[in-house]
């Protein structure tokens, strides 16, 4: 029988905590960091909100694209915690689809696609107001497999 969503959740917390516990992009234990709280969804994906606070811009009032890729990564990360995998990023990439906008909440959401050891592939979306505003592939390599 698969793990419910209750039991995956608490996977990816105690699979994030041991194996990253001062993440800048999802820990809170980081002072400086962005303290993402991802949450199980059905299908064994992941989300999680972020509030694009006008301090992450690059131009004026758009969201810095290198915090768009760490927002789409990180997703992907807590998507591999909810799995109990622990694994770096080999290869992303990001289709940047129209501009994030800063002082607006934005959707991360990431999902698993395939695994074939060592290798992890999944893929990655944030969205804001309905739109989904940028798109990443990833591939991960287990840690251990390094």
């Amino acid at each position: 029988m698969p793990p419910t969503i209750e039991q995956q959740q608490h996977i990816l917390d105690t699979t994030k905590q041991r194996a990253h516990p001062g993440c800048v992009s999802c820990s809170s234990a980081s002072p400086l960091g962005l303290g993402l709280k991802f949450l199980v969804r059905d299908a064994g994906g992941v989300e999680a909100t972020f509030s694009c606070q006008e301090i992450y811009q690059g131009y004026p009032g758009l969201l810095h694209g290198g915090v768009t890729s760490m927002l789409l990564d990180s997703a992907m990360t807590n998507c591999l915690f909810s799995q109990g995998k622990v694994a770096v990023t080999a290869r992303l990439i990001v289709r940047f689809l129209l501009p994030v906008a800063t002082d607006n909440t934005a959707v991360i959401r990431a999902w698993l696609r395939d695994i074939s050891p060592p290798l992890f592939v999944l893929e990655a979306e944030l969205v804001q107001d309905g739109q989904v505003m940028a798109h990443a592939a990833g591939k991960f390599i287990d840690r251990d497999g390094l």
